[in-house]
């Protein structure tokens, strides 16, 4: 019987990374044309498979895998930054013995039909890998609320590995998923769908939506799980995550029409590909397990968890350090997801639209910048706005993808983003004053170091500096929206 550890063996403020590390106004997320997700990364530390609600009552609330693996916590507060400095409530705790008493992993915790439900796994006391979904529900109307009552096991084919279980609703009916490793078949866990008849019990046999046995899927040990999903642009896209959770755990990516038969296999399409993956550049281990909500204004959030190392001293499952991290979740023009990469820590990782042209992006390519649409390569396209280089009131903007360079004026017609360092001319050269939008005050302008009258701006797919004058369409061209 496969177990855990074989699943898991070998494998406050805006923190500002790179030469500018420290914390001003100019960077911060509020200032005008910003982003919506006014949050830091990461966002709360030694919390592993993270779940956020969407708002429940103006509310977000949050719970995840503590590194103890004894109990159940939840915090809650009106923006996703807050959960960062809520006071957590522990709302169960794992008995001294006996079933249930071993690991404690990867809550869910939902609002169906007016009470909460947390589904979460649980291992024995005598043996802390015989994992298995239970059920707590409350009829509270916050979920730190004393009254919590566990409802026992939920029930599938198999008496097995079971774990990683999450519920969403569709075209009237409420499903269930999750990971298991089923008899027969020889993998850690595989993925499965199945219709509820309630939100304590399933409804007939489980649907095995996928087997790991792509290369990125099989590394270290055969594993899918942890599926989440989200419903957008008339399809059903079920994330999962796959391999050891060390460097080389990622996600991966299954896809449905959303007036398919969710519970027909062939109704679902997977990525042959990774669509989130550990990346050196930004620092960023493994990351996965993830979930999604939104942003304040509504915009999709990615939530999911990392580390800042590759290197594990013994068992990963005992280093403590998978961190709770979020960023925005783009779409590409068909509709797809763009995850782009994990971005690493620091502030918000923001994208620059003109205000004449709002379906093109500022990107970089051969480190050069230009302004393209339909950015397949979203890390391409996010920037950071951090302190600048020279005077009091500057900022920088500091690619994503590679934490160490920055937004550079190298001539009027030629601007990248190039490795930082502490000389004068670099200062100068990439270091702006960020003002509000020439042709919209709600959007953002960038005023060169040195001449007062120059800004960044584009023209005909280059990006470039300008010297507006009076008129609109000049001042449109240096006037940039954040997303």
């Amino acid at each position: 019987m496969p177990s855990r550890r074989n699943v898991l063996l070998a494998g406050g403020g805006l923190l500002v990374t790179g030469a500018a590390a420290s914390t001003t106004a100019t960077a911060n997320a509020a200032e005008p044309g910003s982003s919506a997700i006014t949050t830091r990364n990461p966002l709360i530390e030694q919390r592993a498979d993270p779940f956020i609600t969407k708002p429940v009552n103006g509310m977000y609330y949050m719970t995840g895998s503590v590194p103890e693996y004894d109990r159940i916590v939840v915090r809650g507060a009106p923006t996703i930054d807050g959960l960062a400095s809520a006071r957590e409530r522990t709302i169960w705790r794992r008995p001294s013995s006996g079933r249930m008493g071993g690991h404690i992993w990867a809550p869910e915790l939902h609002r169906i039909d007016g009470r909460w439900y947390v589904y979460f796994a649980a291992g024995d006391s005598d043996d802390v890998f015989r994992i298995r979904t239970y059920i707590l529900e409350s009829a509270a109307d916050d979920p730190r609320a004393d009254g919590w009552v566990l409802r026992g096991q939920m029930i599938t084919k198999w008496d097995t590995f079971t774990l990683d279980s999450t519920t969403f609703e569709h075209r009237g009916r409420r499903y269930f998923a999750w990971a298991q490793s089923e008899p027969g078949i020889a993998t850690n866990s595989n993925l499965y769908i199945a219709e509820m008849a309630s939100p304590l019990a399933i409804k007939g046999d489980p649907v095995r939506l996928t087997v790991p046995t792509l290369p990125w899927e099989i590394q270290g040990f055969k594993v899918n799980e942890g599926p989440a999903v989200i419903i957008r642009n008339g399809r059903v896209f079920m994330t999962y995550s796959a391999s050891a959770t060390d460097a080389r755990y990622c996600m991966g990516l299954l896809t449905a029409d959303e007036q398919s038969d969710l519970l027909d296999p062939r109704s679902w399409t997977k990525a042959q590909q990774p669509i989130f993956t550990t990346n050196e550049n930004t620092k960023q281990y493994g990351p996965g397990h993830n979930s999604f909500t939104v942003a304040e204004d509504g915009t999709d959030v990615l939530v999911y968890h990392a580390r800042d190392y590759s290197e594990i001293t013994g068992d990963p499952l005992y280093d403590p350090n998978r961190h709770t991290r979020v960023q925005r979740l783009y779409w590409n023009e068909d509709g797809t997801p763009s995850f782009g990469v994990p971005v690493g820590k620091g502030g918000p990782a923001l994208r620059f639209s003109p205000l004449d042209a709002p379906n093109l992006y500022v990107r970089h390519y051969d480190y050069r910048l230009r302004v393209d649409g339909d950015v397949r390569d979203l890390a391409d396209s996010q920037f950071r706005i951090v302190p600048g280089f020279r005077d009091p009131g500057r900022v920088a903007l500091q690619s994503v993808n590679f934490p160490d360079r920055y937004v550079r004026v190298v001539d009027s017609v030629t601007i990248r983003v190039d490795p930082y360092d502490e000389s004068d001319v670099y200062g100068k050269a990439a270091s702006f004053v960020q003002v509000p939008g020439l042709a919209d005050s709600k959007a953002v302008s960038f005023r060169t170091t040195g001449d007062s009258a120059a800004y960044l701006g584009h023209d005909s797919g280059r990006f470039v500096v300008v010297r507006p004058g009076s008129a609109q369409r000049d001042r449109q061209r240096v006037t940039f929206r954040i997303s």
